[in-house]
């Protein structure tokens, strides 16, 4: 047999009864048991239906027979009763069925996905091997070939690798590019992306061809995504050591940890390539120029390009979509906020959780982009927030409007309404020093005791009279004791710590510190208390040390 004709003989021609199962991927957990559970609840499933039927038939039995008889006793022209319609228990059994008809498709679906990711990893080991069976025979001189050529075999799996050893290329390319979208040429910025997986040797074995769609894409984030995208395409296909090769300087600096991104949603997409790394045996981020890019250059147009047709096509009728710069999530631009004042846009599902944060925390909530001091308001934001919500920031605004020493809790446990000193201040009225009337359920309290009303009795005789303070009051300074919580000297408000460092902040701007309460002045403390302590200091889902300023 000629030499360079069993060159490029590949491995499938050999069969696969060769082939060693100790290179092929491990197969799939079984799923026999989640199929056994669903047999088992469509059984059951049924055993209620047939126990419900003939329920429902006995009763309609007896039904009959009683009308039977009282028609037979009192004779009546009327028409027959209607027939019944389906029962709400019919109703509830084929739901059941359906949600276990779609779990049963779900399973099915999962199934032919690990196939399908299992054969491609086996196509790729035996191109690996074919390679290497390959680069054997051209080592072979021409002497030894004639001799014992014909008998030459390797079968695929003996000796071939399974992708530990080898290290494989991911070219990946983001691209942002301005274009003329219509007839009228229109300016819009779009932003692809592109990756190339291939083997040792550069030929392609995975590619991706993706659009990114959203305004104010930045040729940093798109080269992130794509080199995200890229790595987590190595991870499907089973690849443990990856060479990963960039054209852009500024995200070979970030990778590398030369330059820390100053941008927050730059950081994000960084930290998760790191993620992404820590899952590889070996990763190494390499530069190179854009025309050695392989496929990935060609793959980022190729997008950019298929999405000039979708925006025309967007213009005839189908809805835009923007990336939320907070989720990095492509939303329908109707789910789209802008913000009063800055402009500065986020998606209802961030806006609702920065707003419920700062609402739980007492503070009034202002534009989650970093250094914006835009204040939300609530008419605005009612377009995103739930009804308990909305009360929430009313209550909050409410607060926020009062000065601190003019504040006012109306005493009694079943309303508790702010108000302030000047709302319920008597003008001229003849009425006991004092005494004030509660703005929301009218009861009247005293404003120096801050009790219900104590009529016939001045304000030392009532303290006289009850020394100590009320039960709810000794409760709450019982828990603040126990949980170590501290109070706050400017406005009384309790403050825990539940993570980070003892520089508090208090809502009302008072900064002191949680371990023995002195004031912080300009940033510094005035006591020698530690800064933090071990056990309060957390780490984020990075990996990496965090403090907190409350």
């Amino acid at each position: 047999m000629n030499k360079q004709r069993l060159t490029f003989i590949m491995s499938t021609t050999r069969g696969g009864a060769d082939t060693n199962p100790s290179s092929s991927p491990p197969p799939p957990p079984p799923q026999d048991d989640l199929h056994h559970l669903i047999a088992e609840e469509r059984r059951q499933l049924m055993d209620a239906q047939s126990l419900d039927f003939d329920l429902n038939y006995a009763f309609h039995l007896q039904l009959q027979e009683a009308l039977a008889a009282s028609l037979a006793s009192h004779p009546s022209t009327s028409s027959p009763p209607p027939q019944p319609s389906p029962s709400l228990n019919d109703i509830v059994f084929s739901l059941a069925d359906e949600q276990l008809s779609i779990l049963e498709q779900e399973i099915i679906d999962r199934e032919l996905t690990r196939r399908e990711i299992r054969n491609t990893m086996e196509d790729l080991q035996r191109r690996i091997h074919d390679q290497n069976l390959a680069t054997e025979i051209a080592r072979i001189s021409e002497e030894e070939w004639n001799e014992w050529g014909d008998n030459y075999e390797k079968s695929f799996g003996e000796g071939s690798s399974n992708g530990d050893s080898d290290i494989f290329r991911v070219y990946f390319k983001g691209m942002v590019s301005v274009e003329g979208i219509g007839e009228k040429k229109e300016e819009t910025v779009l932003a692809g992306i592109g990756v190339a997986i291939c083997d040792p040797k550069d030929n392609l074995i995975f590619e991706i061809k993706k659009p990114l769609i959203g305004n104010g894409m930045s040729r940093t984030a798109a080269e992130a995504k794509a080199l995200i995208d890229g790595l987590e395409a190595a991870l499907s296909l089973d690849l443990k050591r990856v060479d990963f090769y960039c054209d852009y300087f500024p995200i070979y600096q970030f990778v590398t940890g030369r330059w820390p991104p100053k941008q927050h949603k730059i950081a994000v997409l960084v930290n998760q390539v790191s993620l992404l790394q820590r899952k590889f045996t070996y990763c190494n981020p390499v530069l190179m120029a854009r025309n050695e890019i392989k496929y990935a250059f060609k793959f980022a147009r190729e997008a950019i390009v298929a999405q000039i047709f979708g925006q025309t096509d967007s213009s005839r009728g189908k809805t835009p979509h923007e990336t939320c710069v907070i989720c990095l999530e492509d939303i329908d631009v109707s789910h789209i906020f802008s913000v009063n004042g800055c402009l500065h846009r986020y998606c209802f599902s961030c806006m609702r959780q920065h707003v419920q944060v700062k609402l739980l925390h007492g503070i009034m909530p202002k534009c989650p982009h970093q250094g914006c001091e835009s204040e939300l308001t609530v008419e605005s934001c009612k377009i995103f927030l739930t009804p308990k919500l909305i009360e929430t920031m009313n209550l909050r605004k409410q607060e926020a409007s009062i000065p601190i020493t003019e504040k006012v809790y109306c005493p009694y446990p079943r309303c508790s309404a702010l108000m302030s000193k000047s709302e319920i201040c008597y003008n001229g009225a003849k009425v006991a020093v004092g005494v004030r009337n509660c703005l929301k359920c009218h009861g009247l309290f005293c404003i120096y005791c801050r009790v219900p009303w104590h009529s016939n009795m001045t304000c030392l005789d009532y303290k006289r009279m009850n020394p100590n303070p009320p039960a709810e009051v000794v409760k709450l300074k019982y828990l603040a004791t126990r949980n170590l919580w501290r109070q706050c000297i400017k406005c009384n408000h309790l403050i825990e710590l539940s993570e980070g460092c003892y520089h508090m902040t208090c809502r009302c701007g008072y900064e002191f510190c949680y371990n023995c309460g002195a004031v912080w002045i300009n940033k510094k403390a005035t006591c020698s208390c530690p800064l933090w302590n071990e056990a309060y200091i957390v780490r984020d889902e990075f990996g990496e040390e965090e403090e907190d300023d409350f």
